[in-house]
């Protein structure tokens, strides 16, 4: 089983905007590190340049102290801690070809997701995939944009391992001067936590293009808490605090934010997107999108009350137009 020290060696696996925020942090901390890039042209651009050419790009690296990797198999057999910062909806793609034995690392996921199909949080598909044990498996969770980590705006994120010890030591490597981390052991809650803010952040979105105003946004988001605390108190009930920063700290940023790409998402679509034309525009992927789906197909095991999620499920792939729904949805609301 992995152990934590001070000495082992850190790869982040993705090259987005959160993976670059999350090499911002370990450059405060740690000698060097891995990071795997998919593209090798990237990586030369990086290195010329000392940015990550596509996100960003204002933030400036000391080359000499990253180790760029593009095959998978090699950075895995390199590390003993690997951080997972792909998008759900495409981390199967990206482990495929993954063949190292990673069952004695520590796995952390920075993702936010659910793992589409399989409809498992990431921590559950690391454990089944590769069986990893969940004392190895970490979950980096907590209100956090990359845009405001990029200006070293103060910070709050939580780091979740059923083995504490392992949480704490990790959490080690991401506190600097504009990050504070604290410790849980709900990997459960906080995954789910952070899949179902996304949601909640697409209904916030569609709300503001429809031109709800500042008053129905509060109470949509006070009924967002309450249908994820709902949900995961059926899912993995434990004693947990629903209104620390993990959880409704998370949903708030992400439900009022300017950064928020599900709520940018929400607000084309309540503007008359498409779905197709709203992710083509914005460039980026909006985890809600693949959520709410394996949400609603996970909670027909459940049955959970979960008025806000049906909402956004009906608009993004029952195509029912998102004025009737919100109006639908107003009257679930309290």
């Amino acid at each position: 089983m992995a152990e934590i020290n001070n000495n082992q060696r850190i790869a982040v696996i993705g090259s987005g905007s959160w993976a670059t925020a999350l090499a911002k942090m370990l450059m405060h901390n740690v000698k060097e590190f891995n990071w795997y890039f998919r593209s090798e042209d990237n990586v030369k651009l990086f290195k010329k340049y000392k940015h990550n050419p596509k996100y960003l790009r204002a933030v400036e690296f000391d080359t000499d102290r990253i180790h760029f990797y593009t095959d998978i198999n090699k950075i895995a057999e390199d590390s003993d801690i690997l951080i997972f910062v792909v998008p759900s909806a495409f981390l199967k793609d990206a482990v495929k070809d993954l063949t190292v034995d990673i069952s004695n690392k520590f796995i952390v996921s920075a993702i936010k997701g659910i793992v589409p199909d399989d409809n498992t949080i990431v921590g559950e598909f690391f454990h089944q995939r590769f069986n990893v044990p969940f004392e190895s498996i970490g979950v980096i969770a907590g209100p956090c944009h990359a845009e405001e980590v990029a200006r070293e705006l103060l910070s709050y994120l939580t780091i979740a391992c059923p083995d504490i010890k392992k949480a704490r030591q990790f959490a080690f490597n991401l506190e600097c001067p504009f990050i504070r981390t604290h410790i849980s052991e709900d990997i459960y809650g906080t995954e789910y936590s952070s899949v179902i803010k996304n949601i909640v952040s697409l209904a916030s979105g569609i709300a503001h293009g429809l031109r709800y105003g500042d008053n129905f946004q509060a109470v949509l988001i006070s009924n967002g808490i309450q249908e994820i605390k709902r949900f995961v108190d059926t899912v993995h009930p434990i004693t947990r605090d629903i209104k620390s920063s993990a959880y409704l700290g998370d949903l708030l940023v992400t439900g009022y934010s300017q950064f928020s790409r599900n709520r940018t998402f929400g607000m084309m679509i309540g503007k008359g997107y498409s779905t197709r034309s709203a992710m083509l525009e914005m460039h980026m992927v909006a985890e809600g999108y693949y959520a709410v789906k394996c949400i609603k197909e996970i909670n027909e095991r459940y049955n959970v009350n979960m008025p806000i999620t049906d909402a956004v499920y009906n608009i993004l792939y029952e195509n029912i137009s998102p004025s009737i729904e919100l109006r639908l949805l107003t009257e679930h609301l309290r």
